[in-house]
């Protein structure tokens, strides 16, 4: 898993996220009936806000993750949201009041909110916090005192051993003893009050490095125990904690997917993905979040980004049309150096300005949202490839699918099981006509794809 954070001067920085572990009554997926995420990486609530309402809800995401809303060290890297000094909503994103107006407005727009929550440590250092809160590692007046940190106080160092794993220091931060009541109580509180908030789940940040019997102990404690739980455990072969660990408490992010889509579309072929998902000995379907990037992998390079061109692109369109695990689809900002915070301090005045990506409304990637959507339930169909880099499947009677990597372009006619009609091809909003017999025929220009249900606007 990405628990790495570096080091500079006076801060750190952290490239890890752990993961987060549900506890009872895990989901198979994000409850309804429209599983996809946009992970809108350090914007501030106001600005989320406003994209439920003109952007994500009609495109038909179901829900939208925040970046932690706890109070935490100041600084103006990214990393800082991650080191919490209380759990008072007090950090840069906005504070209790634009929280609470941002989750009632997406939440109008049809949208379910998830925040990213960071449970299992605390700040290192000292100082004062983005909401004025005093504090020093180990001594946060009012919330916890030494007697509640575990007593490993030296940094993580050796990934086969559980205890160190699960009890010293990641990256330098104190470590909460998650075994302790009082620890545990105080952790359930703070997720309490953010349901109070209306809340609908929750991404446990560093869930690795935490016991996965002391998250269903905190979950169990929650006055919703079923909401939706996201856990981020990075498998490590040979590691002693593992995802599967995980999965009683609910979904579990898994990076070997990220990682090998990476490998596909740089360097291999795509026909390899025909049996994407527990075919390659990943987590079931049920209990399995996806996703291209996240915002520790495209910094670290272990998955595709955004500076990837096409091949970020198509993966992302492989994964909203591919029925394996929930997606997120991360949605950040331009970036050099790998610290550097969002610009505007989080605000995001339009999409595609100041230097944020905006990824989720792409109109490659946001149009196979409504397809996921459309085809939900529906077995792959109609299986081709050309032993290389151009593929195609089926979603049952639903919606068919073609991506082409190679070089060049390729005009072929596709076998379907749609009924006879005229079909949208949401990539490009052309209309696609399908033969009584299933069949239509379509040319496709290199590095492109072609997504067809329902009819056009």
């Amino acid at each position: 898993m990405i628990s790495r954070w570096s080091v500079t001067a006076t801060a750190l920085a952290a490239t890890a996220a752990a993961l987060m572990a549900p506890a009872t009554a895990a989901h198979a997926s994000p409850p309804g009936t429209e599983d996809v995420t946009a992970v809108l990486f350090e914007w501030k609530f106001a600005s989320v806000a406003k994209e439920c309402t003109t952007t994500l809800g009609p495109a038909g995401y179901g829900y939208v993750q925040v970046s932690p809303p706890a109070e935490h060290i100041q600084g103006p890297q990214w990393w800082t949201s991650y080191q919490p000094v209380s759990y008072r909503i007090a950090g840069r994103l906005g504070d209790r009041t634009a929280f609470r107006n941002m989750v009632n407005t997406c939440h109008a727009a049809g949208v379910k909110v998830v925040v990213d929550t960071v449970i299992n440590h605390m700040s290192a250092g000292s100082g004062t916090g983005t909401g004025g809160s005093s504090y020093t590692k180990y001594d946060y007046p009012g919330l916890y005192s030494s007697y509640d940190f575990d007593d490993c106080t030296s940094r993580v160092s050796d990934y086969q051993d559980r205890w160190n794993v699960q009890h010293c220091e990641l990256v330098g931060l104190a470590d909460l003893d998650t075994g302790e009541e009082y620890v545990r109580e105080t952790i359930a509180g703070y997720m309490n009050d953010l349901l109070t908030l209306g809340v609908d789940g929750f991404r446990i940040d560093a869930a690795k490095h935490i016991d996965s019997a002391d998250l269903a102990t905190i979950k169990s404690r929650l006055t919703n125990p079923n909401a939706y739980w996201k856990q981020e455990v990075i498998q490590g072969s040979g590691e002693a904690v593992q995802p599967t660990e995980y999965t009683g408490n609910g979904d579990v992010q898994e990076f070997r997917y990220a990682y090998d889509l990476k490998r596909v579309f740089n360097n291999e072929k795509l026909a390899y993905l025909k049996n994407y998902g527990a075919g390659w000995g990943y987590l079931n379907s049920s209990v399995a979040g996806v996703f291209v990037d996240n915002h520790d992998t495209e910094r670290n390079g272990s998955t595709l980004d955004y500076k990837d061109g096409a091949n970020y692109t198509l993966a992302n369109v492989f994964m909203l049309a591919w029925p394996y695990g929930a997606p997120d689809i991360n949605s950040g900002y331009e970036w050099s150096d790998a610290d550097a915070g969002p610009p505007n301090g989080g605000t995001v005045n339009a999409c595609w300005q100041d230097g944020w990506k905006c990824q989720h409304a792409w109109p490659e990637i946001i149009r196979m949202v409504g397809f996921r959507n459309a085809t939900r339930g529906e077995s792959v169909t109609d299986w081709w490839d050309n032993g290389g880099d151009a593929i195609a499947f089926g979603r049952g009677a639903k919606g068919y699918v073609a991506i082409n990597h190679e070089s060049g372009s390729l005009t072929r006619t596709y076998q379907t099981s749609l009924p006879a009609g005229t079909y949208c091809n949401v990539q490009n909003n052309t209309a696609v006509s399908v033969n009584s017999s299933g069949r239509f025929t379509a040319t496709l220009g290199a590095d492109t794809a072609l997504a067809i249900y329902g009819t056009c606007p």
